[in-house]
């Protein structure tokens, strides 16, 4: 079973995802593990992000809303970003097919963003390679 899992929170087909294709779509991202967090951690944004991991083409500014899940912790947070960065299918060194989500520039996303980094600890200063840049 992955560390990390990502879906969307509610899928959809035909004429509704031709009505609703101006609207951000909707990912649940689920972290059970500190390890799979650090991977997808994005520091070097400065707001912080994400990398999502998902075989949909998106283009960089496209606003995707984010329903995330931190390791050991009940809560669900909610996050308005924006696609940043796509890493494309068959990608070089083997990485996963994928988007970098940055974070907005609000108090809300200010504090989760607090919160991933005191998960992560000294690991955010690790060398070990991620599914970032």
């Amino acid at each position: 079973m992955s560390e990390v899992s990502s879906r969307p929170a509610a899928p959809t087909s035909g004429a509704a995802a031709a009505a609703g294709a101006n609207r951000p779509s909707v990912i649940q991202l689920v972290f059970r593990e500190k390890g799979a967090l650090y991977a997808a951690y994005i520091p070097l944004f400065a707001d912080g992000g994400l990398f999502v991991p998902t075989t949909r083409d998106y283009k960089l500014g496209d606003d995707i809303y984010l329903l995330l899940s931190l390791p050991e912790d009940p809560q669900r947070y909610p996050v308005a970003g924006k696609v940043a960065w796509i890493t494309p299918a068959n990608a070089s060194g083997g990485r996963t097919q994928g988007v970098g989500v940055r974070f907005p520039a609000d108090e809300k996303t200010r504090q989760l963003r607090v919160k991933i980094e005191e998960i992560l600890g000294t690991a955010i200063s690790s060398s070990k390679p991620t599914q970032t840049i």
